[in-house]
């Protein structure tokens, strides 16, 4: 079993600034569970291209409002508090927070817990 309290995440190498965002990686690829979990801030008024082409991931609001901009179709999918996307096809996006918005994100495959983007909004995939 293992327990993990968000107060010692936000003041270890799991605590992660991207610019735009704040991950607070709870559950990592070293934890053998097939997935992550990260607590994330996407700070106010920010714009972030995404393309996760090397993981899937979901995403929980628990708090705030904003927009994800899915560029294949430029639909524009409103997301507020209890609302859930998930990115199943690999999808390129932009992520527009109106508000500071708090995100529970599970990916597949895990992260090792240092990936930040790069300059196509991808993670690479964490080597075993």
């Amino acid at each position: 079993m293992k327990v993990v309290s968000l107060e010692d995440v936000k003041n270890s190498e799991n605590n992660v600034e991207g610019g735009n965002w704040i991950s607070r990686r709870l559950i990592l690829k070293k934890d053998n569970m097939g997935y992550s979990v990260h607590d994330t801030i996407i700070k106010a008024g920010t714009e972030t291209h995404i393309w996760y082409q090397n993981h899937l991931e979901s995403v929980y609001c628990i708090e705030g409002e904003g927009e994800v901009v899915t560029l294949k179709d430029n639909k524009v999918w409103p997301i507020e508090k209890d609302t859930l996307y998930a990115l199943d096809e690999n999808d390129e996006h932009l992520l527009r927070a109106k508000t500071d918005m708090r995100m529970v994100c599970v990916f597949n495959p895990a992260v090792a817990g240092t990936e930040v983007h790069d300059e196509n909004g991808v993670y690479p995939v964490a080597e075993d």
